[in-house]
């Protein structure tokens, strides 16, 4: 497995990551047991950074995490690394209520994560979305605390912009920021990407297929169930959808000229743009998994690039990647 350092103070990860969000939440229903089989796999292939958040269905999804790495083999589990997300509140129904990033919530979140994985440290601790009533300051120093008492190993960042990763860099170390990347959400080249490589943090990349939707398998006709983020998603209504599937028709006349899947190119462009970004891929499945691994095989030249980037053009997607509610809570995004 090709490796990465995180940040210029964090640790070398897998060159990719396993983002394990499906696996529980947001995309309709998962297999429990394919889902430890495929975090069994991705530890066997040599992926060691896998990403969570405490909300990612109420804590199912760290427990699932927990149980995974019980049943997988000691020096399977040694290797791994977490990366865990919070301050995002859930209803017994699953309405949101906002985020919180008090110093005691953050210590309150980190212990029962800590509980439900099953780990004595988290290695990778952000906040989701800031809370707009906490100075990034306050909630940055609270991991720090918690980083100084060995409950957490780095401190992260998630979906914010430019002045916000300078406020929490100069509060304490961070190592990476978490963010949607992928060929058709390239807002953080602007002024993010910049910064996090002034400061030497590296970028753990979300969304590398877009929630599926450049990843080659996605079709017009595809029913989703009433709990599926995607069904709410600007970039899969409509016309949108239409515009949206047209640049993956493209992006596959070139994934055919190289004997790859569009998944692959899809991804091997996202790993292309530095060694400072660690994409993280969402499988849920073994298949999708195996897909997924064969994108570090992928070489793209300097023609191979241009042609993605005439195929697929920088912000010609249709569509926000979140609806706009959502988009008002991505201090990323002001």
């Amino acid at each position: 497995m090709q490796t990465r350092p995180l940040g210029t103070t964090g640790p070398q990860v897998s060159a990719l990551g396993l983002g394990c969000m499906g696996m529980s939440a947001l995309y309709g229903t998962a297999d429990r047991a394919e889902s430890i089989a495929t975090i069994h796999a991705a530890l066997e292939a040599g992926v060691t950074l896998l990403d969570t958040g405490d909300f990612y269905g109420m804590g199912h999804n760290e427990m699932l995490i927990g149980e995974a790495l019980r049943s997988a083999p000691a020096a399977r589990r040694e290797q791994a690394l977490t990366s865990v997300k919070f301050g995002a509140l859930r209803g017994p129904d699953g309405e949101w209520g906002g985020v919180d990033g008090r110093p005691a919530a953050v210590k309150n979140f980190a212990a029962y994560s800590l509980q439900r994985l099953g780990v004595d440290h988290i290695d990778v601790y952000r906040i989701a979305r800031i809370d707009p009533g906490v100075p990034i300051e306050e909630t940055v120093g609270a991991i720090a605390e918690l980083v100084e008492k060995g409950y957490v190993r780095h401190i992260g960042l998630s979906e914010v912009g430019a002045d916000t990763i300078r406020r929490a860099a100069a509060t304490a170390p961070v190592v990476d920021l978490q963010i949607e990347y992928s060929l058709i959400s390239r807002g953080l080249e602007q002024s993010i990407l910049p910064t996090t490589r002034e400061l030497g943090i590296s970028i753990t990349a979300y969304g590398v297929l877009s929630r599926g939707l450049i990843s080659g398998h996605y079709t017009r006709d595809r029913q989703l169930a009433a709990n599926d983020f995607r069904s709410h998603s600007p970039r899969f209504q409509g016309e949108n959808l239409d515009h949206n599937l047209d640049l993956v028709e493209s992006l596959r006349k070139i994934a055919e000229q190289k004997g790859v899947s569009v998944a692959q190119i899809a991804i091997a462009w996202v790993l292309s743009r530095g060694e400072d970004i660690v994409p993280l891929i969402g499988a849920r499945t073994r298949e999708r998994l195996t897909e997924s691994l064969g994108a570090l095989d992928v070489t793209l030249d300097d023609a191979d690039l241009a042609a993605i980037e005439a195929a697929v053009p920088a912000d010609s997607a249709a569509g926000d990647r979140y609806a706009a509610a959502q988009m008002a809570t991505l201090d990323s995004e002001r």
